[in-house]
């Protein structure tokens, strides 16, 4: 039988609430660093819910003059792909001769495309609404009025001649982690010898924030800023979201070995379900969520007493919280209660399209400096969530695998296996 190809973690590259730059960012989630303030990329002082995770001092400057087809883009997402990008290749020490021979391909996780309204709406009433008018000032706008959802990816692929397939992928808060277990499945089926995936997206515009707002999904405790979210704590009444990208070089391990990349993990399994129940609420009996857990264990070819860490989900939402508690302990039965479990949401806030990408960014740092981080804000136990959270204080550790849950709106699950090992020493060639 043919020994199965494996995928490992050959770069990484964020942009993020807490730091940008993989090393900012490692710093951030030791700290327990908080992101989340008051809204500053528009005027939100009458919406009810005036905090998010903005990221801050990010150079734009540099991502137009590396990519200057840019320089007519409004939507703020892009960009902060494209620097996230950027780092995760060179952070692989890859270049457009490596990614060319190495059958490379991409795979981008994102969500709502942005439409510049205020700029539509004025066009329609200089022209009247007449169709040659209304077309002939469109033409003449200095800036996308809209920004489809494969941009970064037309960008990418221009830029690095990449051959190799092309995805993006809108499942929601589960969708960069779709993007990395599509990419496992496509190297191990020998179709590509490297993927770059993750995710990016921003939320914090009045459509993003308002829309959520009157979903009931977000915490309106502005006073509270960096302490609004809290997973798994019996005051949470709801998410705070954030925005920023996160990608991953995926390459066969060979084919690493070969150019002697470093290698930050193995992605060992990946399961992915779907609840079938609400399109705003998850199965109250984690089922789906449970499922997808599961399969990700079988595809990793471990048990769940191989599980050191869980980097969950955790939105801060009461029923979330509580559904993927009530799935871990489906999972891990008594053992549960000896993982330990923690939701960097509650540093980033919630990154929507971007959120497992981040999330398994922060399982780098456990493997990389043998630390694992903590959920802050975590000060009132709740008699439904008692498991061990690692509140508030990063902790030493020292595991072997890790299981990353992403279950995204409308009950769309993934889940993902790290594992570390011993990866021996390549010849220098691809």
């Amino acid at each position: 039988m043919k020994e199965m190809r494996r995928a490992v973690i050959t770069g990484f590259g964020i942009i993020s609430p807490i730091g940008n730059g993989k090393e900012a960012f490692f710093r951030g989630l030791m700290e327990g660093k908080s992101g989340i303030d008051m809204i500053t990329l528009f005027d939100a002082s009458t919406f009810p819910v005036r905090i998010a995770g903005e990221v801050k001092d990010f150079d734009t400057e540099h991502i137009r003059q590396c990519y200057p087809e840019t320089r007519h883009i409004i939507d703020r997402k892009v960009l902060l792909g494209l620097a996230a990008v950027e780092e995760a290749i060179a952070d692989a020490g890859l270049t457009r001769e490596i990614m060319q021979i190495s059958n490379a391909g991409i795979n981008f996780g994102v969500c709502l495309e942005v439409l510049d309204v205020k700029g539509m709406a004025r066009i329609l009433q200089t022209s009247k609404g007449e169709w040659h008018g209304f077309y002939s000032a469109y033409l003449k706008q200095e800036e996308n009025l809209q920004t489809p959802l494969d941009t970064v990816n037309r960008l990418i692929i221009n830029r690095y001649g990449i051959t190799g397939p092309d995805f993006v992928n809108c499942s929601a808060c589960a969708a960069s982690t779709q993007t990395i277990g599509h990419s496992l499945a496509l190297i191990r089926r020998g179709e590509v010898n490297m993927m770059v995936c993750g995710g990016y997206d921003s939320m914090i515009h009045p459509l993003g924030v308002g829309g959520f707002a009157l979903l009931g999904a977000l915490s309106a405790n502005n006073e509270l800023r960096g302490k609004a979210c809290r997973p798994f704590d019996a005051l949470r009444d709801g998410a705070v979201l954030g925005e920023g990208a996160a990608m991953l070089v995926l390459e066969e391990l060979q084919h690493a070995q070969r150019r002697n990349a470093k290698i930050y993990c193995e992605v060992a399994g990946f399961g992915s379900s779907l609840d079938a129940y609400k399109v705003t609420d998850p199965d109250q009996e984690g089922e789906g969520a449970t499922l997808a857990m599961k399969m990700a264990l079988r595809s990793a070819h471990i048990s769940p007493a191989a599980i050191d860490y869980i980097n969950a989900h955790g939105t801060s939402t009461p029923k979330n919280d509580e559904v993927e508690t009530h799935a871990i302990k489906h999972v891990f039965d008594e053992r549960a209660y000896k993982i330990p479990v923690s939701s960097t949401k509650s540093m980033t806030g919630h990154l929507i399209a971007a959120a497992g990408a981040v999330e398994c960014g922060a399982c780098l740092l456990a493997f990389q400096k043998h630390i694992i981080p903590p959920t802050i804000n975590y000060e009132h136990p709740d008699y439904y969530c008692d498991l061990d959270y690692v509140p508030n204080t990063a902790r030493s550790w020292n595991g072997k695998y890790i299981l990353k849950n992403s279950f995204g709106f409308g009950g769309q699950n993934a889940c993902l296996v790290l594992g570390t090992g011993d990866w021996g020493i390549g010849n220098g060639e691809v």
